[in-house]
């Protein structure tokens, strides 16, 4: 295991960090801040390490400062329940390891949102999370502009670091050698610890003074009540999944003793609810590292069975992560290759099977079952089985009158109700559905030469009439709707 000061750290930090601005270190300030905004969890942790070191460097206290407010896009009780039941155990933990963190919530739009920049003004350094979605990148830039002091963000999302690979990669074909030379490497262990420094009783009290506003009393609160108080989208609840590290290492474990035994054969059914680590979740919120679950996976009985799961993991996720970092046009039709382009123009006014609106899509209303129990499992649990998921991205492009919908609505549906939505994978699955990461394939109406999917395939390979019974509780059809 390495110390947290040792070389090894410092190369890792090198390769997963950045400046985001030209300012300099503020030498009479009374703290470093670590402003948690993708990853969180305080166990490995990149950002959190190197504000420790800037910490301990500088020899400052540090503050770990982490909001939420209903300005985010598809802002729900959904995504709020999941965000702050995890906060709840993170500051439990905190305390536990001589870490100061807290948690502030903003429950109304126009309530003030300058409180992290507040801390900031008092702050000596500001360290943030390296995150290429869900706002985090603008946001951080902005606010970067703002402060008066050095602003760092630290990638801690993927286990090799995304630094270690400059440019845009194509396909897994390409990225998978590399990351693979680095992979033994990026998952060796590193011992956390706590900084030097404490923070005082008087620092504590007066933090309160310089935000203009209480932290949340997490332990205390009733959080079901502070979601309702929120003003956000109340249409999407909550779903029964536990948020939180405790939640992901107990599913870690399971799948590790149960799933991995198979994984290659049961990945690909839906109706196995273990046949898949079913992690995504919390590997979106960062509250589980990547490289814990590698780990686990590499260490379990089922070992020898665990290269597919590693590959899933690993290559198509940090491909993903690779993606929305070196492409700024991740969420548009810009970012397909020009092959794909092409045969999208060339098939543009093909005839569709049958045309739906959003809305039709949303509440699950086209005449195929099987899709529309699909999309009720992404409505009901926050999360889709990876085989349906495909499927259900590529009927939304056979299904809508023009390609530029079919991405918005794709991208729509899936960071309104998925927990694991508004991630990096989350945008490479559905581009992966348009021909991104992909080759051509032979042509056919619609899709061109985008990989095509059935449905009556699938219902050919796995027991469709149960996954559709599952989530549908009916096998009606509805009628199609044609192009006019």
């Amino acid at each position: 295991m390495h110390d947290l000061d040792s070389p090894f750290v410092r190369d890792q930090l090198s390769l997963r960090g950045t400046r985001v601005n030209g300012k300099r270190t503020q030498p009479d300030g009374d703290y470093v801040l670590y402003w948690m905004q993708s990853s969180h969890r305080l166990q490995e942790n990149w950002a959190l390490r190197f504000a420790v070191l800037e910490a301990n460097r500088l020899n400052k206290p540090l503050i770990i400062h982490q909001g939420l407010d209903p300005t985010y896009q598809h802002a729900s009780d959904r995504l709020h329940s999941f965000i702050l039941h995890n906060a709840r155990e993170l500051q439990s933990r905190a305390q536990n390891s001589g870490l100061h963190y807290h948690f502030v919530l903003r429950r109304r739009r126009d309530d003030d949102r300058r409180v992290v920049d507040r801390l900031a003004a008092r702050a000596a350094l500001v360290i943030t999370d390296l995150f290429p979605t869900c706002g985090i990148a603008e946001r951080t830039h902005r606010f970067a502009q703002r402060v008066n002091c050095r602003v760092v963000a630290i990638e801690s999302h993927g286990v090799v670091p995304s630094g270690a690979i400059k440019k845009e990669e194509y396909s897994a074909r390409t990225i998978r050698p590399k990351l693979q030379k680095l992979l033994a490497l990026a998952l060796e262990p590193v011992e956390d610890r706590a900084p030097r420094l404490s923070v005082s009783a008087s620092l504590a009290a007066s933090l309160a003074e310089t935000m203009e506003c209480e932290p949340l009393d997490l332990a205390r609160a009733n959080l079901a009540a502070e979601i309702a108080r929120s003003e956000i989208d109340h249409s999407v609840p909550p779903v029964p999944l536990v948020s939180g590290y405790t939640a992901a290492r107990q599913r870690l474990d399971a799948f590790c003793a149960d799933g991995l035994a198979n994984y290659a054969e049961r990945r690909s059914d839906p109706n196995d609810d273990d046949g898949s680590s079913r992690l995504s979740p919390y590997l979106h919120f960062g509250q589980i590292p990547a490289a814990e679950v590698a780990r686990a996976a590499l260490a379990s009985p089922h070992s020898a069975q665990a290269e597919k799961f590693i590959d899933e993991l690993v290559t198509w996720r940090e491909l993903s992560l690779n993606f929305c970092l070196r492409n700024p046009h991740y969420g548009t039709l810009a970012a397909l290759p020009e092959w794909v382009h092409k045969t999208m123009a060339s098939h543009a006014g093909d005839a569709r099977e049958a045309a739906y609106t959003l809305e039709e899509f949303e509440n699950a209303e086209t005449h195929d079952q099987l899709w529309n129990a699909a999309q009720r499992e992404l409505l009901l649990t926050g999360v889709m089985h990876n085989v349906v998921r495909m499927l259900w991205g590529k009927h939304v492009i056979l299904w809508s009158a023009h390609y530029a919908d079919a991405l918005a609505w794709l991208i729509h549906l899936n960071n309104k109700y998925g927990l694991d939505g508004r991630d990096p994978s989350s945008y490479g699955g559905i581009q992966w559905c348009f021909g991104k990461l992909d080759r051509p394939f032979y042509n056919r109406p619609v899709l061109g030469l985008i990989r095509p999917m059935s449905l009556k395939r699938a219902r050919e390979k796995w027991d469709a009439d149960r996954y559709v019974a599952r989530w549908s509780g009916s096998s009606a059809s509805s009628p199609a709707r044609t192009l006019a």
